[in-house]
């Protein structure tokens, strides 16, 4: 959200009235963007123009009036659930959003994209709460820390890296390189970003590309990273980065070895263990252990098949919090704690789950 301009500059300077547009253009460019979720390079290739053309033309939108933004909320972070998650598995911060329209309906969990971008903005308002100056803020390349960064408004000053390699084609405008730039911009820290994709075809190409000195810059600060927001994948088509990059037999051998959940890369069974594959010798990506050193690891997760894929990081002890809705909550509080015991949800929160 840019904040809203005032009719006059500093020092008593009125602001010129805006340039004349195309409003017709910026008008489809803006539907395109904030209707559809199209990509700035998407609408630029499908308009024939150039991806700055396009950010001009959503920013005149705004300036002309043809788009109004409104701050709706059509969620809230369940306090009681949150608080049950921290006692139940021994974390430093949960926080659960409770996805509801105002008539109490439930936001429809196949919308994976929507259920992103609010978890994306609550772990959001968690970093801003906790980063202090000097901390350096490590993020994955999730669909959730894409949405953390577009909802970032203020941060200390921070160093920001980038944990994964990226996933598309486009290593220079990729959404996880945009989500280190915002980030860092947002506190006015160092941004080291990875411009190297995730997965590489095999051991020898990685190696080389490690030892690349602006992608080793990154890597380096690996061990200094002090904060870290992840996504965790449930081991599906479309719900993990990690599944989508492999082959069908590839991906057959992992579930057959248990495979439920992965984060940053790696790969874990139902008990919380790392599977071991050969895919860390192609991957640009922190290690389990680096992942384990870092002090406060916020996993953010929810909708869909999204439980067990949780429980099973939660096991592993890596994550000192996670970010999640709040039927997920239920279902992990229901069973799966350290115990496995089934419990009931009254044991945790006042009121009886729905």
């Amino acid at each position: 959200m840019r904040p809203q301009r005032d009719a006059m500059g500093g020092h008593g300077e009125t602001v010129a009235p805006p340039a004349t547009i195309d409003k017709l253009l910026a008008a489809s460019v803006a539907r395109r963007f904030y209707l559809e979720h199209q990509s700035k390079v998407d609408i630029a290739k499908e308009f024939n123009i150039s991806r700055f053309k396009v950010a001009r033309l959503l920013d005149a939108a705004v300036a002309h009036d043809i788009v109004r933004i409104d701050i709706t909320v059509p969620a809230e972070i369940d306090a009681p659930l949150g608080q049950a998650l921290t006692e139940r598995f021994g974390l430093r911060h949960a926080i659960v959003v409770n996805l509801t329209r105002s008539e109490g309906s439930a936001v429809s969990s196949a919308d994976q994209r929507q259920v992103s971008r609010w978890l994306g903005t609550a772990a959001a308002q968690l970093i801003s709460e906790i980063a202090e100056e000097g901390d350096v803020l490590g993020l994955d390349g999730s669909r959730s820390v894409d949405a953390l960064s577009e909802a970032l408004t203020r941060l200390p000053l921070c160093d920001v890296v980038q944990l994964t390699g990226v996933h598309g084609q486009d290593l220079a405008n990729d959404a996880a390189v945009a989500a280190v730039l915002r980030t860092a911009g947002a506190g006015g820290g160092r941004a080291f970003p990875l411009y190297t994709p995730f997965l590489l075809p095999n051991a020898a190409t990685a190696a080389i590309l490690r030892s690349q000195p602006a992608i080793a810059e990154t890597l380096n600060r690996f061990g200094r990273v002090t904060k870290a927001v992840v996504g965790i994948g449930a081991w599906d088509a479309t719900l993990s980065a990690v599944y989508d990059a492999l082959t069908e037999p590839e991906r057959e051998k992992y579930r057959a070895s248990g495979a439920c959940a992965d984060m940053a890369g790696h790969v874990f069974d139902g008990a919380g263990q790392v599977i071991p594959t050969e895919l860390n010798a192609r991957m640009i990506s922190m290690s389990v252990a680096e992942l384990r050193a870092v002090p406060e690891l916020i996993g953010v997760a929810g909708g869909g098949r999204s439980t067990e894929a949780i429980r099973a990081v939660l096991k592993s002890g890596l994550l000192t919090g996670v970010v999640t809705d709040a039927t997920t909550a239920r279902r992990l509080l229901w069973s799966g704690g350290p115990d496995d015991a089934p419990r009931t949800i009254d044991a945790y929160v006042a009121e009886p789950a729905t």
